[in-house]
């Protein structure tokens, strides 16, 4: 025995990894086993083993009650019962959520004695040798917790780990001591196995089915109330996220039936928690960057350069150069409400003064149809229409909370708030399928008070939903990439602080979310979210910058983070608490930096030259989405009263005399 105790070393070991023994979307009862385990030295081959809790031999089962079930959350185990907690989420959750259960397990020096007897171990128990690992399977990047499913020579596929407090990068650390892990060329969630001193393993392995999002219930909720859900509590999100963002996965084969239970099906539906990969848990953090530059912003661009630009008949001449010229210092105030008609598509790039005066009378006709469309609806036609009853109630909470403590929107009965609903109202006409959703009026507000104008400032806000749509998408797929693609960015800049966020539960980068989705209006005051919109508009330097904005605010308020061991709800208050308190110029610089840094990287993952658009075909999600901005306001506001009803034609005029 004492001989056995000294081959045998225990290399690394983990609780709180469990099994799922019921993934369909069922009323099924979904049971969690929780197990530990284990890699073992054995001197002569490496073991890794993994077994349930046991308490005198009985396997304890968390039974967790789906929805519309009946029963409750239940322990179920020969033994007496043990204290459970119930966690209630509070908002029509799939299934309760057991916090804590008091259990006994078998202690690491018992197993490295002598292996548990075959009457102890549990249908859902499994050892392998490494020798006999041909690869590994990881979940898709992205939300909540990782999970891992080993698959050996034979092609048996063993139940999926799920690593509720994390571990799994450890365990593979641990592994690539006695095998060689090695991304397969076809698919990066795969790991091909090559035991060292033996052959090179087939790079060949059938596709997972993809992840699925049938959760559109819950992100419905959402988009009705992001004030209390995103923007008020960042807890809530972290449980709205938990609960409806996570995609389900498919589990290819199964061990025989005398070795294992029924297969597994979907994951956790509602939560699915445990299909999302832990953060951190990825190889481009092996990718070698150079040294990040040090960049410097210019001046705005005044009135008189941007008139250099223009040739006698009104067109704007180089405009990659104008663009540059915008992305490195910003418009003047004075430009902004000219040029921003160009940024957000309502003039054409290459349009000339006349072909602007056509497109202007076109528009406002346009825009007057589709405001009559609601003005002439009757009291009794509105009784008969939800959806329009919906919008405008909507509409009208938010305008009266928008912005009030800007001049240009203070006070009762201000003209400013009149057009605010009126534009909104009209975009449910412009967008049936859309409608309104709440948080559209913080992006319209500081675009109506720089174009003062109801039409000009409607057709401006068309051009920036266009950039943001997806984002306010009842099915929320543009925030699940954006959230997805921002991880992968940031394991690939800074995986030392992302192993720090995912030992402290927020590897989900959920704190994000309210920068995204309105991109970055409740974080800067409304002269810097001007600067910061109009460079972003540029879609310079690449078409995912505004996730570079979010790491180079990462970047800076880092060391706070970790020098104050903030764990997962400090960093909520404290990203929380940065609202106003950020600097505009300082983070530009550092998200060019970073893009500098990248471009000059020559082996980058493609899954981030995919984010900096460098792929010949860039995905959808790299499209206008990916190009958005964030919500600003400018340092002096005019007075109210000065609202002109539509000014394109005066602006027209006098651009007109300057070019003559």
């Amino acid at each position: 025995m004492a001989s056995t105790r000294q081959e045998n070393k225990l290399v690394y070991e983990r609780d709180g990894v469990f099994v799922h023994t019921c993934m369909k979307r069922s009323n099924e009862q979904d049971a969690l086993i929780p197990g530990v385990l284990r890699l073992l030295d054995k001197g002569t081959d490496s073991v890794l083993d993994w077994s349930p809790v046991d308490e005198d031999g009985d396997t304890v089962q968390m039974h967790c009650a789906k929805k519309d079930s009946n029963s409750v959350v239940e322990l179920q185990k020969a033994c007496p019962p043990c204290p459970v907690e119930v966690h209630d989420p509070g908002f029509e959750p799939d299934w309760a959520v057991v916090n804590r259960v008091r259990r006994k397990r078998i202690a690491g020096d018992e197993l490295l004695a002598t292996d548990p007897p075959q009457s102890r171990r549990s249908k859902w128990s499994f050892s392998f040798s490494l020798s006999d690992l041909k690869s590994i399977r990881k979940n898709k990047p992205g939300l909540g917790w990782s999970y891992l499913i080993f698959i050996i020579r034979d092609g048996t596929s063993f139940p999926a780990l799920h690593f509720h407090h994390g571990g799994s990068r450890a365990l593979l650390a641990a592994l690539r001591r006695y095998v060689a892990l090695t991304n397969s060329l076809t698919d990066s969630r795969l790991f091909l196995v090559q035991c060292h001193d033996t052959a090179a393993l087939s790079q060949s392995m059938d596709e997972l089915k993809l992840f699925n999002d049938t959760s559109s219930h819950f992100v419905s909720k959402f988009i009705r109330d992001p004030y209390t859900t995103t923007m008020g509590g960042f807890s809530r999100v972290t449980t709205f996220f938990r609960d409806t963002l996570g995609p389900p996965t498919e589990i290819p084969q199964r061990r025989p039936a005398a070795e294992v239970a029924d297969p597994l099906h979907e994951a956790i539906p509602g939560i699915n928690i445990s299909e999302e990969q832990e953060p951190g848990f990825e190889l481009i953090t092996c990718t070698e960057l150079g040294p990040r530059p040090t960049v410097t912003r210019g001046d705005p661009l005044s009135q008189e350069e941007w008139e250099g630009y223009m040739d006698g008949a009104g067109q704007l001449q180089r405009i990659d150069e104008l663009k540059a010229d915008i992305h490195r210092g910003g418009l003047s105030n004075s430009l902004r409400k000219e040029a921003w008609k160009f940024l957000l598509g309502y003039f054409p790039w290459d349009s000339t003064l006349e072909e602007r005066r056509t497109v202007i009378k076109k528009k406002a006709d346009e825009y007057f149809r589709m405001k009559l469309q609601w003005k002439s609806v009757s009291e009794q036609q509105e009784k008969r229409n939800s959806h329009l009853r919906d919008c405008r109630s909507l509409i009208e909470k938010d305008v009266n909370r928008t912005d009030r403590t800007n001049k240009f929107y203070e006070g009762v009965n201000n003209p400013g708030l009149s057009l605010l609903h009126d534009i909104l109202m009209t975009y449910c006409m412009y967008d049936f399928d859309l409608g309104y959703v709440q948080g559209m009026s913080d992006l319209l507000s500081p675009i109506l008070y720089v174009q003062e104008s109801e039409v000009d400032a409607f057709w401006c806000f068309v051009g920036f939903m266009e950039l943001v749509r997806t984002n306010f998408e009842e099915n929320q797929q543009g925030m699940k990439e954006q959230l997805e693609q921002l991880s992968t960015l940031l394991h690939l800049l800074d995986p030392a602080f992302c192993d720090y966020l995912e030992a402290h539960d927020s590897g989900n980068l959920y704190f994000c979310f309210r920068w995204l989705i309105i991109h970055f209006k409740r974080e800067f005051c409304f002269p810097d979210i001007l600067r910061m919109w109009e460079v972003m508009w540029t879609g310079l330097p690449c078409p995912g910058y505004h996730l570079l904005l979010c790491c180079a605010i990462l970047d800076i308020e880092r060391d706070v983070m970790t020098d104050g061991k903030f764990g997962f709800n400090e960093i909520l208050k404290h990203v929380n608490e940065l609202s106003m308190k950020l600097d505009v110029e300082d983070i530009l610089c550092r998200a060019d930096a970073i893009a500098l840094q990248l471009a000059e990287c020559k082996e980058l993952p493609m899954a981030v030259q995919e984010i900096l658009g460098q792929t010949r075909s860039p995905p959808a999600s790299l499209s206008p989405t990916e190009r958005s901005p964030s919500p600003s306001s400018i340092t002096t506001p005019p007075d109210s009263t000065a609202y002109i009803a539509d000014s394109s034609l005066e602006m027209l005029q006098e651009e007109e005399a300057i070019i003559n």
